[in-house]
């Protein structure tokens, strides 16, 4: 996150240097539970079979006791919870949110697959909307629909995340996309192994982005009752992530051939003028 080349480092820019300090301190401990679990998990990690889960699981006791710690029950023993410790108390920051989040790096430890929407929501509730929540609380925001845009705009960016990754998840053994969407669309998880754009999976593809839109534009009538100027960071982060839907579908529902992303000058486009519009009252 800290990086230039991530989606999120153009939305930082807008913030005052200690919301910032705090939302690069949230994400390094999210993603330092996240890259564990992964690396303990992944096919040619350290571990084979069951070993693989239960070090994965050793892993995540380990994240769920420097979570206690940063918040009071003792000192923080890693590099990432002590550079949250101060930024718990300085912005009253959700400890259930931080919990929820390593609930849903759980998930990718118990299930390779989902079979409804309702249950890649709840997916995309703890991984995406919890981080949300958490953001928002850094930004002063402590409204309800600021928390409802937060959880609307999380599952948005999760959704965008999972269409543009299927490959790659296919190729770590899971897939995300609901298996009754797959069933509606006669699409095969094969024939989305195969990597062709045949017509079931541009149809199954096109369902799905329509589906992200609908939380874009979910989130985005959440704005009109909570502070615009105080979430600027995050609708940058939006705009960023909604530019890839539309690309995607520019591409035909490609997301096999390569990675879809957004150049890094359009990313900064998008954010000066997410940024103007936001200051103008739009």
């Amino acid at each position: 996150m800290s990086g230039r080349d991530t989606n999120f480092y153009y939305s930082f820019l807008v913030l005052p240097n200690a919301e910032r300090r705090a939302i690069v301190a949230v994400w390094d401990f999210c993603r330092a539970v996240d890259d564990a679990v992964d690396e303990m998990a992944a096919p040619d990690g350290p571990c084979t079979g069951a070993m693989r889960s239960a070090a994965a699981c050793a892993e995540l006791a380990k994240w769920r006791a420097e979570l206690a710690r940063c918040f009071g029950e003792g000192e923080p023993q890693t590099e990432q919870g002590r550079a949250l410790l101060p930024c718990v108390a300085g912005f009253h920051l959700p400890r259930d949110a931080f919990a929820r989040v390593i609930d849903g790096v759980e998930m990718d430890l118990r299930e390779q697959s989902y079979a409804t929407f309702d249950d890649l929501r709840e997916y995309c509730l703890r991984v995406a909307s919890a981080v949300g929540h958490i953001c928002v609380a850094i930004f002063g925001c402590e409204d309800e629909a600021a928390k409802a845009y937060a959880t609307d705009l999380g599952i948005a960016l999760q959704l965008t995340n999972i269409i543009r990754d299927v490959r790659d998840d296919l190729a770590r053994g899971r897939l995300y996309l609901p298996l009754e969407d797959l069933a509606r669309f006669g699409c095969p998880v094969d024939a989305l192994r195969a990597g062709i754009v045949s017509l079931p999976v541009r149809a199954l593809l096109a369902f799905e982005c329509d589906r992200a839109r609908t939380f874009y534009r979910s989130a985005d009538e959440r704005l009109a009752t909570t502070g615009r100027r105080r979430l600027v960071a995050a609708r940058i982060m939006g705009a960023i992530y909604f530019a890839i839907l539309k690309r995607i579908e520019r591409r035909g529902y490609d997301v096999f051939s390569q990675v879809v992303r957004v150049p890094r000058r359009r990313r900064a486009m998008i954010a000066a003028i997410t940024w103007a519009k936001t200051i103008a009252g739009w």
